[in-house]
């Protein structure tokens, strides 16, 4: 069985020639091939990190299980799709409302849990009945808005936690990771997020010394005098060490927070997959199905031993179209950096000292981008919202999940924010479509089997596109 492991030398091994691409069965010297795979670890730092540490979860098993779930999509899709699974920032606001209402920990990973099983069965279908069924139940209109409303639900978070710890900071990294993300070039963009963490860290150790401690709301949610950058909880950490695992538990209330998240991932894997296929001139419309399926799984594997849900990641896809090698050796060996970073608990105690007002600067914007990424999908698919029927769906969902409206059925039972706001889209529009006149129904044409109605500008909410 062929598991896409082997790979052709190219060329010399060294530097490919001008226009060349390297092939995702091939590879170049190992020293480069393993410098390519530290860097592709590095381009999706900045949000896979963040995204744990926002879920309040252990970043640590966070990078390992990235690992694991990388050389498992890697296996599934016998090496014709190069990517890198890192944590999905999709999640950051399910965990939010999911912690708000009373969860621990394992609620969150047990609920995402579910949505893995979701995208895996999501998966099946596609290799069922191919990727029209994806346009035909998620048209433009529908997954835009549940995009955004992900996105734009976020903003409380920042509003009232993250940024109220240090306005100063946060206003200077928000203005330093814009700079980055939109005057930077090639792979120095791609890692802008990364790059506003280490000003960010900088600043607020700066600030700590020319000024003191800060009076304001600490990460506990206290209004005190504490040092911006903390960095206590480092020199207490080992060197080497698993981190911590839990099991998930189970409950309605969250998996259904949780399952509208399903919508936003197959279309980022859609978009993933349409992106590579065209980068590397092999179509893979006949892989979009075992992609979908392998991050199901792989999401299953992280939660069940309480790690963050893992999706593929766009900024590997940037690194990708920088550098024209699209070998999946180099992602055997980002996965190896992944596990390795994730046996060091020093490493770990660093990125969960990130200060809060950093991490006030960078949502801002990373947040914003995810919702407006939703807006990109309807502007790329030429959806018209002076339609009435893709106007109230959208409109009434977007303010449903943006708002947080709540909708209580019984003593215990409660639907509110992005699961609410997802659930009147979905319905909305398509019951709304059974009874609306014929001259509203008109809409583009289905796809041709087996091809992705998305493509790389329309999927994912990963982190920011200069750049999914």
């Amino acid at each position: 069985m062929d598991l896409g492991v082997r790979w052709k030398l190219h060329g010399d091994g060294r530097t490919p020639a001008p226009g060349a691409v390297v092939r995702p069965d091939e590879r170049l010297s190992w020293p480069r091939t393993v410098g390519l795979g530290a860097q592709h670890v590095v381009a999706m730092f900045g949000a896979s990190f963040v995204a744990p540490v926002l879920m309040g979860l252990d970043p640590n098993l966070a990078i390992m299980m990235s690992g694991v779930a990388t050389a498992v999509f890697l296996l599934a899709t016998r090496g014709r799709v190069p990517s890198y699974l890192g944590c999905s920032l999709s999640f950051v606001g399910v965990a939010a409302v999911i912690r708000a209402q009373g969860g621990t920990s394992a609620t969150v990973t047990g609920a995402v849990f579910v949505v893995g099983i979701a995208l895996f069965l999501a998966g099946v279908a596609v290799q069922r009945f191919g990727a029209r069924i994806i346009h035909a139940a998620m048209p433009p209109i529908v997954t835009g808005a549940v995009v955004m409303l992900i996105g734009f639900n976020l903003a409380p978070v920042t509003a009232s936690t993250y940024w109220p710890q240090d306005q100063w900071t946060a206003l200077l990294v928000m203005l330093f990771t814009g700079f980055a993300v939109v005057c930077l070039r090639g792979f120095w963009s791609r890692i802008a997020i990364f790059l506003g963490l280490v000003f960010g860290y900088a600043i607020s150790w700066a600030f700590d010394r020319i000024f003191g401690r800060i009076h304001s709301m600490s990460p506990s949610g206290q209004v005190t005098d504490h040092w911006r950058l903390d960095l206590s909880g480092v020199s207490k950490a080992d060197w080497i060490g698993l981190p911590h695992f839990h099991g998930p538990s189970f409950q309605w209330s969250a998996i259904l927070v949780a399952l509208p998240v399903v919508i936003a991932l197959v279309a980022e894997n859609a978009g993933h997959v349409k992106a590579v296929g065209e980068m590397t001139g092999d179509p893979l419309d006949d892989k979009l199905g075992t992609a979908i399926s392998a991050d199901g799984v792989a999401s299953m594997l992280s939660t069940a031993v309480g790690g963050p849900p893992n999706t593929t990641y766009s900024e590997n896809i940037g690194v990708m179209a920088a550098t024209r090698v699209y070998s999946t050796a180099a992602y055997w060996a980002a996965a190896g950096f992944a596990l390795l970073f994730g046996v060091c608990p020093k490493f770990g105690a660093v990125v969960a000292a990130i200060p809060g007002g950093v991490l006030g600067g960078i949502t801002v914007i990373l947040y914003g981008m995810i919702g407006l990424l939703g807006a990109q999908i309807w502007l790329h698919a030429k959806v018209d919202l002076r339609n009435p029927l893709n106007l109230v769906p959208a409109a009434a969902g977007i303010i449903i999940g943006v708002g947080n409206v709540s909708m209580k059925f019984t003593s215990d039972f409660s639907l509110s924010g992005i699961a609410l706001g997802a659930l009147v889209v979905i319905t909305g529009y398509h019951t709304l479509r059974a009874f609306a006149p014929a001259h509203l129904k008109k809409r583009e044409p289905l796809p041709p089997e087996g091809a992705s109605a998305y493509d790389a500008e329309a999927g994912g909410a990963e982190a920011p596109r200069a750049k999914s």
